[in-house]
C-alpha cells in the first residue's frame, strides 16, 4: 500500500512539473503609421521533458496612442 501511494505521489509530481507557463511577455512592437504603437503580448510554454519552447496561441494586442509633446508656452 505504501509503495502504491509513493508511486502515485511521484507520478503526480512528474506530471505537474512537466510543463511551465510564463508571461505575458511583449513579443512585438510596431507602428501603424498614424502615431499609434501596436503592442503584442503572448505567453511562453516550456516542456521540460522535450526542451521545446513555444508561444501561446492567443496573443493580446493593444494599441497605444502616442501624443506629440507640446512646446512650453513662453511669457511675452
Amino acid at each position: 500500500m505504501k509503495k502504491t501511494a509513493a508511486g502515485l505521489l511521484a507520478t503526480a509530481l512528474v506530471v505537474l512539473t512537466g510543463c511551465t507557463t510564463a508571461g505575458p511577455f511583449v513579443t512585438n512592437i510596431s507602428s501603424d503609421g498614424r502615431g499609434n504603437l501596436i503592442i503584442e503580448k503572448n505567453t511562453v510554454h516550456m516542456n521540460a521533458f522535450t526542451g521545446a519552447v513555444s508561444t501561446g496561441e492567443m496573443p493580446t494586442v493593444q494599441t497605444i496612442r502616442v501624443f506629440p509633446e507640446s512646446e512650453p508656452k513662453q511669457k511675452p
